[in-house]
């Protein structure tokens, strides 16, 4: 890991030094990995933390600090291939770390929950999309969402890895987390705050770690 990507996690600690407990730097050597074999992250999670599922992709699928110019071979390739777009594309795409969210997809969610199980949804998803590799992202503030219990042991099925954003017990999630990032609250509004923060970070240091050069 990058000096510049250990400074992101030191300055959110010394923000907020009531994380300090959390096991960031394990999640995010996690993810790193997963993104260095070409892999990708699925995430999950009801309510707020749906929305925080889609906060989290925003951000890794396109520049979130950091600037993310095309690959030199993917602009000689756009050149080649669409001459008259060619300027337009290269100026605007950016480079994207591969991530979904399992909350967004209304078509699928109302046909399963209405023809199979609704609390299976995201399980399924994780059935279709996850490969070996992969990491879900399972966020409850319970850490007890039967939905997002059923992704995340769909996921360990699929060979993927587990990182939890829960509240302080850590609820069942915790059984089933490879790593386990558990707010120190049993407020849900807290644990939501916390919870911000937390993966600001995440996406600013892996962020960093591809697209910084020192």
């Amino acid at each position: 890991m990058k000096k510049s990507t250990k400074q992101i996690i030191e300055k959110l600690f010394e923000k907020y030094p009531v994380l300090e407990g959390i096991p960031l730097y394990k999640a995010i050597e996690e993810i790193i990995f997963c993104y260095s074999k070409k892999n990708k992250l699925l995430i999950c999670g009801n309510g707020g933390s749906a929305s925080d599922s889609l906060h989290i992709v925003g951000e890794l699928m396109k520049g979130f600090l950091l600037p993310r110019k095309l690959e030199d071979k993917k602009q000689l390739k756009i050149k080649e291939l669409s001459p008259e777009t060619a300027e337009y594309l290269i100026d605007n795409l950016q480079e994207a770390l591969p991530a979904i969210s399992l909350v967004n997809e209304a078509a699928l969610l109302t046909a399963y929950a209405n023809d199979q199980a609704p609390d299976l949804a995201f399980a399924q998803q994780v059935l279709g999309y996850g490969n070996n590799g992969d990491i879900l992202i399972a966020i409850s503030t319970s850490g007890n969402s039967k939905n997002v219990l059923y992704a995340a042991q769909l996921a360990k099925i699929q060979g993927m890895k587990v990182i939890s954003l829960t509240g302080n017990s850590g609820g069942k999630l915790k059984e089933v987390s490879d790593v386990l990032l558990n707010a120190p609250s049993d407020d849900t509004y807290i644990i939501q705050e916390y919870h911000l923060p937390i993966y600001h970070a995440i996406c600013a240091a892996v962020e960093n770690e591809f697209f910084f050069g020192e």
